[in-house]
């Protein structure tokens, strides 16, 4: 009879592959998954009952922002309120090293420009005790964690440690300049480093307003830093793209041609994949449609170019804590500078509230109400986009002005309500033709960045609960896989991202009838007393990493279980 440490008796196992689902009992011993089979025999030091219950692997977010957070907030909310076990940092070119010591203050502010992450925050927060890469990643380890993370290293970074001001501009590293960032970068990878970033978009800008570095780098520089990934043979080279900047209309597109074109010859040449950023925007509605072409005419000769979107809109929240559409009027400004819990005792004031709404009558608000929506609502959040969940469709039904309407909204959610304005995957049903489409990767959460403007870390719950159970849109299996084997798989990420005898013991118990997605709240617990958007679930019963349970019905058990993620090459070194 074997000893287990856990057994997860009778659960429907989901194992991340697009297998069909199985009553099975899963074994663990230590951090390892050693059995997934009918009515294992044995006993365990502990059970975890999992009749009538989904059991999948962690999830695997492979777009987050986390770098500054972890070292504060070591479950890295909000994710691990969503079955997340593994998270990838050092997205979009930014990350915190190498560093030089003179350098801290510039690689914190340009994190706050690029990714709303208070500079105070991660220069208080962060240790700063590395220079390298590789020492950054020790670091990091050092660190207690809830879930597994794992780093890219970051143009920026990179080009700022070799090039100084320099980096900056548009001219081309001099040949020692690119040589010490391919040094640079050979250290990170061989340190287990998951690969590399860039950002070539003209809307990530440093503090002063110019283009971060790297944005304006020639494809013989990409190249160059991609070969270092085809030595290794490990690795993702990651893309926030210039996909469609400079182009007026979606049928004469050669700039976004051009930037797909670079992308399949850096995978040809390097062996190694490319993920990139791939959203729809109104003002080009179909645009991500030809995108996805391009990428497989590049597949068709050799490389794996691969998007990545969201599972739903991504928008900006308004909420009493943040900001409002009638900003503009000199009332509501009034109301925005109060604080711990006047505003909402100024909005019970009937003669403050009558000037509210007369002073927001007066000004144009700040966004379209009728795309600006309801997140709250009593059945959990919505993100659904319907017409009806407007904020003009409210201000109609109640048959008042919508400023009216807005604040009779507050006092019943007793300030808690929260809308969103989304300006990126605009419509839904772009969403769904993208995420039907199975080169496109589920990404873009973005935990950890823009934290008092969006929150999407949330995005697995939602995928679930709309997508897959409320629209039935696609199988269980199929969803699960998507948020676990075909991440972990395209950065490498060994042993995670399925449930089988071997594998790393990161898996959920899911309550699948009573996952739910309550509203986002605004919370003031980062740093110096910075606030920040949380959002939380019900229905995870329990979330282990690496064999110890790690969250139980949404509360944190105490334990610190994760480890650094490295890359292959370091996985097969070790073995």
């Amino acid at each position: 009879m074997t000893e287990f440490d856990m057994l997860v008796r009778g659960g429907t196992v989901v194992d991340g592959t697009g297998a069909p689902a199985l009553r099975a009992d899963v074994g663990i011993v230590g951090d390892r998954v050693v059995a997934v089979e009918p009515d294992l025999a044995g006993t365990a030091t502990r059970t975890i009952d999992a009749e009538g219950k989904l059991v999948t692997p962690g999830f695997v977010d492979i777009h987050t922002h986390l770098d500054a957070q972890l070292a504060w907030d070591p479950v890295a909310s909000s994710s691990c309120y969503h079955g997340v076990t593994s998270v990838v940092m050092g997205n979009c070119g930014v990350t915190f090293a190498p560093c030089k010591p003179e350098d801290r203050g510039y690689l914190a502010e340009l994190m706050e420009s690029v990714e709303d992450i208070p500079r105070d925050a991660i220069l208080g927060g962060l240790p700063w005790d590395w220079v390298t890469y590789g020492e950054y990643l020790a670091s990091v380890g050092r660190m207690p964690k809830g879930v597994n993370v794992g780093g890219m290293v970051g143009h920026c970074a990179l080009r700022q440690y070799a090039m100084g001001e320099r980096s900056m501009g548009k001219d081309a590293p001099t040949a020692d300049d690119l040589a010490m960032m391919c040094d640079l970068l050979d250290e990170a990878m061989r340190a287990g480093a998951l690969g590399f970033s860039t950002s070539r978009t003209y809307l990530h800008r440093v503090p002063d307003g110019r283009p971060v570095p790297g944005t304006f780098a020639q494809p013989d520089e990409l190249f160059a830093l991609a070969d270092v990934l085809g030595r290794h043979g490990a690795g993702v080279f990651e893309s926030a793209s210039r996909i469609g900047e400079g182009e007026r209309d979606d049928a004469d597109v050669p700039l976004t041609r051009a930037e797909l074109a670079w992308m399949g010859e850096v995978s040809r040449r390097s062996g190694r994949p490319v993920s990139f950023g791939l959203t729809q925007h109104d003002s080009r509605p179909d645009l991500y449609q030809r995108v996805i072409e391009f990428a497989k005419e590049e597949n068709a000769t050799g490389a794996v170019v691969r998007p990545q979107t969201t599972a739903r809109s991504v928008g900006v929240l308004f909420s009493l804590d943040t900001r409002s559409p009638f900003d503009r009027a000199p009332a509501w400004r009034e109301l925005k500078g109060l604080y711990n819990g006047k505003k909402i005792t100024a909005i019970r004031d009937t003669a403050f509230r009558a000037r509210l709404i007369e002073e927001a009558d007066e000004h144009q608000p700040g966004v379209d109400l009728e795309q600006l929506f309801v997140v709250t609502h009593p059945s959990g959040a919505r993100y659904d986009l319907h017409p009806e969940t407007s904020l003009a469709a409210e201000a109609s039904r109640r048959g008042i002005s919508a400023a009216a309407a807005y604040l009779e909204l507050v006092l019943e959610t007793n300030g808690e309500v929260v809308l969103s304005y989304p300006f990126l995957n605009q419509r839904l049903e772009a969403v769904e033709d993208m995420l039907d489409d199975p080169l496109v990767t589920l990404g873009l959460a973005d935990a950890g960045a823009h934290v008092g403007q969006i929150l999407d870390a949330s995005q697995p719950t939602f995928f679930l609960t709309y997508w897959i159970r409320e629209r039935e849109r696609w199988s269980v299996e199929q969803a699960v896989r998507r948020l676990t084997s075909d991440t972990a798989d395209l950065f490498g990420i060994a042993d995670r991202g399925r449930l089988a005898a071997g594998a790393f013991a990161d898996l959920n118990v899911i309550d699948w009838d009573g996952l739910h997605l309550p509203s986002p709240t605004y919370e003031y617990d980062f740093p110096n007393g910075s606030g920040r958007y949380v959002q939380g679930s019900r229905g995870y019963d329990v979330t282990v990493v690496n064999g110890r349970v790690f969250m139980e019905h949404g509360e944190h058990t105490g334990e610190f279980a994760g480890t650094v993620l490295t890359n292959r090459a370091i996985e097969r070194a070790d073995r």
